[in-house]
């Protein structure tokens, strides 16, 4: 990817197939120097479910403390927005997005909350971290309560 040539942002972008089409870009972090935490909250996430074809959805918070790079976020809505038609288990959608977005970001750490709605009855919190948090980062509680029909 070329550092510095964003495709989808002030363009039309139609979207994309599935989440391994979609393109994850990012953009320089004027504030590399400064050790902080980025949050992106997408409190209305859905894919499908691999067997059943049904619909999932999911609450997710993904926090970041940037390195060098910053996720653009509409290039975030549409990776995530692939996932609608695409089968797989909460667990692998979980992992993958956060996987995803630490290679090509490079952040100095990432964790993120997949806040699964029930399916047959029982949710399925998902949680994944890049490693250790960098010493002194501020991390606030992601903010989600445990399930009691989440809403």
């Amino acid at each position: 990817m070329d550092d510095t040539h964003l495709t989808q942002l002030g363009r039309e972008v139609r979207g994309f197939a599935s989440p391994d089409e979609a393109v994850l870009e990012r953009v320089p972090n004027p504030q590399k120097a400064a050790l902080y935490l980025a949050r992106f909250t997408i409190p209305e996430f859905t894919s499908l479910c691999p067997v059943t074809g049904q619909p999932d959805f999911a609450h997710l918070v993904i926090d970041y403390a940037p390195g060098a790079w910053l996720i653009e976020s509409k290039s975030l809505k549409l990776y995530l927005a692939a996932f609608r038609n695409h089968g797989a288990f909460h667990e692998d959608c979980t992992v993958a997005i956060g996987r995803r977005i630490v290679a090509v970001a490079e952040p100095q750490w990432l964790r993120i909350g997949g806040y699964w709605f029930p399916r047959g009855g029982i949710p399925i919190d998902v949680f994944w971290q890049s490693g250790a948090p960098p010493e002194g980062l501020w991390l606030p509680d992601q903010g989600v309560p445990a399930y009691r029909g989440r809403g």
